[in-house]
């Protein structure tokens, strides 16, 4: 059974994780015409947006309330009333998803009640446009728990309550926090495939894809619809991807009564399967050929690739989802799991971790466990530890600002599976150190005569 490691320093070295509001406005990010607000100083607004904008490469609809000193001391009502106001006022958002910081968090104000407050007084200002709220200290949880606790406010504030109708082939689908742009877009082409409906909450594929729209906008320009949340109720099925949104599908469940499905990853072959073995039941369809020639593309390049994996040593650090989804990817090619490094003991999915330990840690931690590893994964602030170990470094989740493209990378079901597989087997070849007699031969050059062994031909 793998061995969960406590932190067991007082600061980090080089920080691993994002903080809960990050993740949470990136869920709200995934809502069409939302705008997420920081509750909380410019500073940790600035911060997340900086971060936001290097890894999309895009303009970012993020708000903040901009409390002051006074504000600290006095309580921060007034400032998001007015913040929330002037949103409305100027944007016209149809959500605006309030994620809490440490700064109000600490002083324990009362954001539930102050919205509320906000929603009595104001009804005819905020008609048509949703408040939520999510509750995000800094202090506690990272990326992935924000991420869950957006999804779940938003499904508890909008979404309809009470057994309703069924929609035939209609699925709600909640992804995890790590599903790229790509990889949300893939996945909805592999529904409809089988002639199914699928809601996809939050759907960032819809509003960070990198699309430019004809004119400016103020809000998100894509993604999931308030209407579409609202009658999550109707669908037939829940799919839930990654441990950390077990909660929001339960909550589901528990207001309509829509069963759910959970899959920890959607990456590998057997995983796959049972994805389109589960869709295949709800549409009463077989697969169809366009998908079982990508999985015959995945079985020839899991046969090709495999030369490249087998005994490798992988050092990961990631959040707990996406540490498991990598690591069984690993695992499964026959790699060697050398270091697991993650950012919260919150997530049971860590006790199936494939590897002998898991360091809750950061990129310090990394450095030091993973020297004399073949690959380090991690986000792009690894890149100096890669650097200083002289190991190649294979960038994932966020965030990823020293290269283009990261969100169009495909990861997942059969065709993100094969991607994967080429990726890092090409790392390893643009890597691979020439062989040379010694290495190949030990007791070739202790067997040569002293004459032959300082010569040219045996140094080379």
């Amino acid at each position: 059974m793998v061995r969960i490691l406590p932190q067991t320093k007082a600061a980090a070295v080089n920080p691993l994780k994002s903080s809960q509001p990050l993740g949470a406005a990136l869920a709200f990010l995934g809502v069409d015409g939302a705008i997420p607000l920081f509750h909380g100083s410019q500073g940790c607004t600035s911060f997340a947006l900086v971060l936001f904008v290097r890894h999309f490469k895009e303009a970012i609809p993020l708000q903040t309330t901009a409390m002051d000193e006074v504000a600290t001391i006095l309580g921060g009502a007034d400032h998001l009333e007015e913040a929330v106001l002037n949103l409305k006022a100027r944007a016209k958002p149809t959500l605006i998803g309030v994620c809490t910081t440490a700064l109000v968090e600490t002083r324990g104000e009362d954001c539930a009640g102050d919205i509320a407050n906000i929603r009595l007084k104001r009804t005819e200002e905020l008609a048509s446009t949703e408040v939520v709220l999510a509750n995000t200290p800094d202090f506690d949880g990272a990326i992935e728990e924000g991420w869950a606790k957006a999804v779940t406010a938003m499904i508890e504030r909008i979404t309809r309550p009470g057994e309703q109708a069924r929609q035939s082939k209609k699925i709600a689908i909640l992804p995890g926090w790590n599903l790229t742009v790509a990889d949300i877009e893939h996945l909805r082409e592999m529904v409809e495939s089988f002639g199914v409906k699928p809601v996809i909450l939050p759907d960032i594929s819809g509003s960070l894809d990198g699309t430019v729209p004809d004119r400016w906008v103020t809000t998100t320009y894509g993604g999931t619809s308030v209407e579409d949340i609202r009658e999550l109720g109707t669908a037939e099925q829940c799919i839930v991807i990654g441990e950390h949104m077990r909660r929001p599908a339960e909550l589901l469940q528990r207001l309509t009564g829509v069963p759910y499905v959970l899959f920890r990853s959607l990456t590998g072959l057997k995983d796959a399967d049972r994805f389109v073995s589960l869709l295949s039941a709800v549409s009463g369809a077989a697969a169809p050929a366009g998908v079982r020639r990508r999985r015959a593309q995945l079985q020839d390049a899991l046969l090709d690739g495999h030369f490249h994996f087998g005994g490798k040593k992988i050092a990961i650090a990631a959040e707990p989802d996406q540490l498991y989804q990598l690591a069984s990817f690993f695992i499964g090619m026959g790699s060697e799991i050398a270091a697991a490094v993650t950012t919260t003991d919150m997530s049971k999915i860590l006790e199936e971790v494939p590897a002998q330990s898991v360091q809750i840690g950061d990129l310090g931690d990394l450095e030091a466990l993973g020297a004399g590893a073949d690959l380090l994964v991690t986000h792009s602030h690894g890149r100096q530890a890669a650097q200083r170990l002289g190991i190649p470094l294979m960038r994932v989740g966020f965030p990823i600002f020293d290269r283009l493209g990261s969100q169009h990378k495909l990861t997942i079901l059969y065709q993100g599976t094969r991607d994967l597989i080429f990726e890092v087997a090409n790392i390893f070849e643009a890597n691979r150190h020439a062989p040379t007699p010694e290495p190949l031969d030990p007791l070739r050059k202790r067997e040569m005569p002293d004459e032959l062994r300082s010569s040219p031909l045996a140094r080379h």
